[in-house]
């Protein structure tokens, strides 16, 4: 923070800010007191702010101070409050689980327990909204809140409940693909990533893992430090990760740990992405790219590459702002191009789908003069507008239908699945008392398929025959993930809905089919080589041809 601040003090004196100052605020006085109507000052000012950040950059943002808590609990990985999943199902807020750790988890509260009360006050019946619950439940640590629970069997309990640090984890998924393949998916990137990482990495060893798929589909990103961090498990020596650079900030490096030895430096890796990958998303793939040390397979990301800094408002609010573009170890700054204003810059995912670009590699053009080169074998890499995969994978949508989408859309498969849960919960847990048992043996069978379509026609979605045969299989899938993850945990979820994620499939089939080795050249050196320099290495691959 201090270089934050000295260095806008720096800068700031270039453009003689007190004019310009002196300027809003004259303005907004007489607006106060001249103008023909009554204002809000606060709120003119704060749609001031937002007009003026949008014209920065896409990335610029304000937060006001009653919803900067709610927007840094991501980052933080953590928030106060009760420790439960829920869905409010039939106007009852039903538990999905209760999360690991969690002060609810402690008492003894369970998936499937319908909360009818909150400190006296019934809350099923009434309507409740999500938003209502999370006033409820959350609240400062050490706090206490008394809840009514109704669970089969055994009518109402109350639970006087001490509210704690809750975890949100960003580590959705870390299980065995095969006897030799690992596979971790990562949603965020947020302060405990790394330490999650981490144990997830040495989990999946001591199962034998061999190789590793780290998916960092629909990825956003988050804090800088857990990408680079994340990096650091995979690349050996003090290889650069990403570095930044700004008006006001002196380039800065940031390079893999030389004293520590990374969890997974040796070992076959396939990093996955899409189009919703960014920020952090693009660093670790960048880096590990550019370093040659894995594949990257899906299709090309987002592209941003922008960092942000939060500075704090006298009001308790704050701007992220934009200070630094960042780049790949080969130089690349991926950051699509945002010159043309906030719509324009919003429409790119559309234009990617007209363009055809999800669906044919050929229909993505880089120019020459966004060419890099990676830092071991000299492959072409291309900077201008997200990471470009070594392996392209189409998206697929041969199981998509209108009747797939408006099912979707009315919610009917979390609400039934939830249901159909509450009511045989017991017995599923008999005859499958571990998730392994349940993902190798369960499926709905044909009166419980059409018990459902019962239920999608009560929603008013017309039944499609067609639209029913070409999707069936997304469906029901969907229908056995939901119904695992409120059976056992999140994880359970990942191994079901997996079947629908063509471009896990082509990952281990890369690693299978000997293509790995083909796509990364440098794979087999990478492990027993010394040097760090790029151009060394070029020379050497030269002399032994």
């Amino acid at each position: 923070m201090v270089l934050l601040t000295t260095s806008l003090v720096r800068v700031s004196a270039q453009g003689d800010p007190k004019t310009t100052t002196d300027k809003f605020t004259a303005l907004m006085n007489y607006i106060e007191y001249m103008y023909v109507d009554s204002v809000n000052g606060k709120d003119l000012t704060e749609k001031a702010i937002v007009a003026m950040l949008q014209e920065l950059d896409p990335h610029s943002t304000y937060i006001s101070a009653e919803e900067l808590r709610e927007a840094n609990e991501p980052l933080e990985g953590s928030f106060d409050g009760v420790g439960v999943q829920f869905n409010i199902l039939h106007d009852t807020i039903m538990v999905v689980e209760p999360i690991p750790g969690g002060p609810s988890e402690k008492l003894g509260i369970r998936a499937g327990d319908k909360i009818v009360s909150v400190d006296g006050e019934n809350v099923a019946g009434v309507g409740i909204k999500n938003n209502d619950v999370f006033k409820r439940l959350r609240g400062p640590r050490g706090t206490k809140v008394k809840v009514g629970i109704f669970r089969k069997g055994a009518g109402v309990t109350y639970y006087e409940i001490i509210r704690d640090k809750i975890p949100i984890y960003s580590i959705d998924a870390a299980y065995m693909v095969n006897e030799s393949v690992g596979y971790i998916k990562v949603s965020r990137f947020a302060k405990t990533t790394p330490e999650e990482l981490k144990k997830a990495l040495t989990k999946l060893k001591e199962k034998g893992m061999k190789d590793l798929v780290l998916d960092l589909q629909d990825n956003g990103g988050g804090m800088m430090s857990a990408a680079i961090d994340m990096a650091d498990e995979f690349l050996n020596k003090d290889k650069l990760v990403v570095f930044t650079q700004g008006r006001a900030f002196p380039k800065e490096p940031y390079t893999a740990n030389p004293r520590s030895k990374g969890l997974f430096e040796e070992g076959r890796l396939v990093v996955l992405i899409d189009e919703s990958s960014a920020s952090a998303s693009e660093i670790v793939s960048g880096a590990i790219q550019d370093w040659d040390r894995g594949v990257i397979v899906g299709r090309r990301s987002f592209g941003k590459g922008l960092v942000q800094r939060p500075i704090p408002l006298p009001d308790g609010s704050q701007v992220r702002l934009t200070v630094q573009k960042y780049y790949t170890p080969s130089g690349r700054c991926i950051q699509k191009p945002y010159e043309k204003g906030l719509e324009d810059y919003e429409r790119d995912y559309e234009r990617r789908l007209k363009n055809g670009e999800f669906f044919h590699v050929d229909s993505i053009k880089f120019s020459t003069k966004d060419e890099f080169k990676t830092r071991l074998t000299g492959r072409t890499v291309f900077g201008g507008g997200g990471i470009m995969p070594d392996v392209f994978v189409p998206l697929d949508t041969t199981e998509n239908s209108r009747f797939f989408g408006n099912i979707l859309r009315v919610g009917i498969t979390n609400d039934w699945t939830m249901e159909y849960v509450d009511k045989n919960r017991q017995a599923l847990l008999q005859k499958y008392p571990t998730s392994k048992e349940f993902i190798k043996g369960f499926q709905f069978t044909e009166a419980e398929i059409a018990e459902f379509l019962k239920a999608v026609e009560a929603k008013e979605v017309k039944f499609d025959e067609k639209g029913w045969n070409t999707s069936k299989h997304s469906i029901i899938t969907r229908m056995r993930a939901l119904v695992g993850r409120s059976l056992y945990e999140n994880e359970t979820f990942y191994e079901v809905i997996n079947d629908l994620n063509p471009t896990l499939v082509r990952a281990v089939e890369i690693l299978q089919n000997g293509e790995f080795e083909k796509v990364n050249l440098a794979f087999d050196e990478y492990k027993m080589r010394k040097p760090e320099d790029g151009k060394e290495k070029k020379e050497k691959k030269g002399k032994k041809n």
